[in-house]
C-alpha cells in the first residue's frame, strides 16, 4: 500500500507567530482554502481507497474538497494529532526560541518531553502505529493501493523518519510545508519513500498498474522494487 502524507494547508495560526498546537478552532486561511482546492485537484484522478485524519480543523478543512470529489468519508484518528506541546501552547514562537529547551528539541529531539505535554518519541509511536495499522486494514480490503493521511509538520516528520530508518534526532533535517505531499510506500520487508514535501508534482504515476503487466519489473541493483 502507499500513503500519501499531506500536510494541512497554511492556517490563520502559521502566520501568526503562535504555536497552536492543540488549541481548538484553528482553521485555514485564505491561501490555505486555495491549497486545499488545489490538493483536490492534483489528486482527484487517483484511485484512492480512503482518508483518515487528525481530528482539528485545519486538517479536516484541508482534506474536505478532495473527500467531496472522491465521495469519501475522511476517517479521524487522535493517534495522528499535532503534537502535545503542554504548556508551550499558544505561545508566541519569538518567546518560545529563548527557552533552554529550544536547542534540545533542534539538537536532541528524542529526549524532549514538552512541560505539561506529550515526547516527540510518543508522538512518533503513536502516528507510526496508527499509519502501520491503517495501511494493513486497507490492504486488507482489497489489496494494493493508494490511502491519504491529513495531518500535522512534526508528525509527518517523524513518520517519514521512521520510514527511512532514521534516528529520531534527525527528523528536524526533514522538511514538511503547508499542503506539502510526502509518499510512502509500506511493503512486507520495509517503507520507501517516494516523495518528500512535493508541493507541485503529478502524481499519476503512483496508480496501480493494469493487469497483464505484472510481470514487468523496476527492480535494479541499488535496492528498489516493483510496484
Amino acid at each position: 500500500m502507499t500513503v500519501l502524507l499531506v500536510r494541512h494547508g497554511r492556517s490563520h495560526a502559521n502566520t501568526s507567530g503562535l504555536l497552536a498546537g492543540r488549541t481548538a478552532g484553528v482553521s485555514l486561511d485564505e491561501r490555505g482554502q486555495e491549497q486545499a482546492l488545489s490538493l483536490a485537484g492534483r489528486l482527484a484522478s487517483l484511485p484512492i481507497r480512503g482518508i483518515v485524519c487528525s481530528p482539528l480543523l485545519r486538517c479536516q478543512q484541508t482534506v474536505d474538497p478532495l473527500a467531496q470529489k472522491l465521495g469519501l468519508e475522511p476517517l479521524p484518528d487522535t493517534r495522528l494529532l499535532e503534537v502535545d506541546y503542554g504548556d508551550w501552547t499558544g505561545k508566541p514562537l519569538s518567546e518560545l526560541v529563548k527557552e533552554p529547551l529550544w536547542a534540545v528539541v533542534q539538537q536532541h529531539p528524542s529526549a524532549v518531553v514538552f512541560p505539561g505535554g506529550e515526547s516527540l518519541a510518543q508522538v512518533q509511536s503513536r502516528a507510526v502505529a496508527a499509519i502501520r495499522e491503517h495501511d494493513k486494514r486497507l490492504a486488507a480490503d482489497g489489496g494494493d493501493g493508494l490511502w491519504v493521511v491529513c495531518t500535522h509538520g512534526d508528525v509527518i516528520k517523524s513518520i517519514v523518519a521512521d520510514a527511512l530508518g532514521l534516528h529520531l534526532d534527525g527528523f528536524q533535517r526533514i522538511i514538511v510545508e503547508p499542503a506539502s505531499i510526502s509518499v510512502v510506500r509500506y511493503t512486507e520487508t520495509r517503507p520507501f519513500l517516494h516523495h518528500l514535501n512535493d508541493t507541485g508534482a503529478d502524481f499519476a504515476h503512483l496508480k496501480p498498474r493494469e493487469s497483464g503487466n505484472e510481470g514487468t519489473s523496476d527492480a535494479v541493483v541499488g535496492g528498489d522494487v516493483p510496484r
